[in-house]
């Protein structure tokens, strides 16, 4: 999966002492100013306290907005069934979004000339034969035509070999079919519903410290989650970790949060991956036995992007511009 980048857009401000505070005005009179003035060891220590004891109510003060883009329908449908979130999500009834992107690149393979703007006069009807012919070369296997169709739609992992050329002629064709039905007076909002799942968006998404935390994190880092919705929130779980390393340092796939609030060293995600840490839970969640845990937690890493190198472990999203690996 290409084209897939993840950026945080904005955080609460010193969310960490925040949180730290809140949790301590549950349990203390002192006045909000002496809280509010702890040093960064006892921010830390007072956060992992709210994580081990699953005492989130404080870790909800703390937000994170981040914008996901070029990840398909299918991964923003999975990513809105996390309810305790905010979700502002591209249009498709009045964009045709990265659609055109690919109409305009097979147009200029094919030396159709068509116009930049869907406002132009002929330009649907110029998409769609661009779009038609773009089906029938990566049929043919022409490479320009399959990489034509990375512009508009996402491509699993698992579709390689002789069925990418079917796969993406098969989107090509549908792209083609929906500005063909527009072409002839049919509304956007109406076309749309031949485009594939894997047609590509833009998500911007704000949740809670304690959602992340212990939702989606634990359960769309797992091996379990699927693919593209793993390689977002692997995106997500390393960016957290360089912004906000006294909530974050101790989060991963359930199998990394289960294992820390039981033993007495809680460990960071990149000791279980490197094996400087071992697992000492019976099972993970996913009933996935101790001795099989480290390898299903480095297949979710790697698939996500995430390499161990050298005794280092490296996260794609990490480095934020977004690249676009997978």
């Amino acid at each position: 999966m290409d084209r897939i980048s993840v950026r945080l857009l904005a955080a609460t401000p010193g969310a960490a002492l925040l949180v730290a505070a809140a949790a301590r005005v549950s349990l203390s009179r002192k006045p909000i100013e002496d809280l509010l003035s702890m040093g960064e060891e006892e921010v830390a220590r007072w956060a992992w306290e709210l994580v081990r004891r699953s005492h989130g109510s404080p870790l909800e003060h703390a937000s994170y907005t981040f914008l996901a883009e070029g990840c398909s329908r299918v991964c923003t449908h999975q990513l809105v069934r996390h309810r305790l979130a905010s979700y502002t999500q591209q249009s498709m009834r009045y964009t045709d979004g990265y659609i055109r992107l690919a109409a305009l690149r097979a147009s200029e393979a094919l030396g159709l000339d068509c116009p930049a703007s869907r406002k132009a006069r002929g330009a649907l009807d110029c998409y769609a034969r661009a779009l038609a012919g773009a089906a029938e070369a990566a049929a043919a296997g022409e490479e320009w035509a399959v990489e034509a169709a990375r512009e508009a739609f996402v491509f699993p992992q698992a579709i390689r070999g002789e069925a990418l050329a079917s796969y993406a002629s098969g989107l090509l064709g549908a792209a083609s079919s929906y500005y063909r039905l527009q072409a002839a007076g049919v509304p956007m909002e109406e076309a749309r519903y031949l485009l594939p799942q894997s047609a590509r968006s833009r998500i911007v998404f704000t949740m809670n410290a304690r959602e992340l935390l212990e939702s989606f994190i634990p359960l769309r880092t797992c091996a379990r989650a699927q693919a593209e919705m793993r390689l977002v929130a692997w995106r997500v779980l390393w960016i957290l970790r360089e912004v906000e390393p006294a909530i974050f340092r101790y989060a991963g796939p359930r199998c990394v949060l289960l294992e820390n609030r039981v033993r007495g060293d809680p460990r960071p995600l990149e000791d279980y991956l490197e094996g400087r840490a071992g697992f000492t839970i019976e099972r993970c969640p996913e009933l996935v036995p101790r001795q099989g845990i480290r390898a299903c937690l480095s297949h979710a890493a790697s698939s996500a992007g995430t390499r161990v190198l050298g005794g280092s472990t490296t996260g794609a999203a990490r480095v934020q511009a977004g690249p676009e690996g997978g």
